[in-house]
């Protein structure tokens, strides 16, 4: 599988990794490549750069990992409106840093980023997905031990089916990927960034996740 990787911080990097360690091709797509490239993380050379339109020309699927308030202008310099019947899958959470921490969200109660992306480019198959924790545990679920999961929302069935099978491959059980349905449903797990920020202040780490009981699942 080929995927596209849109946006150049840790979590674009550590899943772009991730996805050439299973043996998929990979580019990352950049605002400006030869920029990028001089960034100290990128000096090793070791994930192919280009600019978000050659990057989404390439890519089967994509993922959304720009920062959540650019990300429509991100895909539309992408070219995303011509990409009509790609999935996207969309990881990015719209907090709004320039108003200190913690940054409140941008896209917010009656409305969410995966929505507004999905409107935007109402030819693409966006899932929202794995927005909800740490990018090493988004491709490593085993550094949190025990149960906890990851969520998805959609409209598209079959594109649903992709990324749980692409969850299946980061380790990710079947059991613990919960869908919650149409893309609206993106809007829950995008408002749980300001208790994950606050938790990771408490916890002093990142390195923790939700876990879903239920009467059934606890016995």
């Amino acid at each position: 599988m080929r995927y596209a990787v849109l946006g150049t911080g840790m979590v674009g990097r550590t899943v772009a990794a991730r996805l050439l360690s299973l043996g998929h091709e990979v580019v990352v797509g950049t605002r400006d490549p030869e920029v990028t490239r001089a960034r100290p993380e990128f000096s090793h050379g070791h994930l192919p750069l280009a600019s978000f339109a050659d990057a989404a020309r390439e890519g089967e699927t994509l993922v959304n990992a720009t920062s959540g308030l650019v990300s429509v202008a991100a895909l539309t310099e992408a070219g995303a409106a011509d990409l009509d019947g790609r999935i996207l899958i969309d990881v990015a959470n719209a907090l709004d840093s320039s108003r200190g921490f913690p940054p409140p969200l941008g896209v917010v109660n009656d409305d969410s980023l995966g929505e507004l992306i999905q409107r935007t480019f109402p030819g693409m198959r966006v899932v929202k997905t794995l927005n909800t924790m740490n990018c090493r545990i988004m491709v490593e679920p085993e550094r949190v031990p025990g149960d906890h999961n990851v969520f998805l929302s959609g409209e598209d069935p079959d594109a649903k089916q992709s990324v749980r099978a692409l969850l299946r491959s980061f380790g990710w059980p079947d059991p613990r990927i919960l869908d919650l349905g149409g893309i609206e449903t993106a809007r829950g797990p995008e408002m749980v960034l300001p208790l994950w920020l606050r938790l990771m202040g408490t916890l002093g780490h990142a390195d923790f996740n939700f876990q879903i009981q239920t009467a059934e699942t606890t016995g």
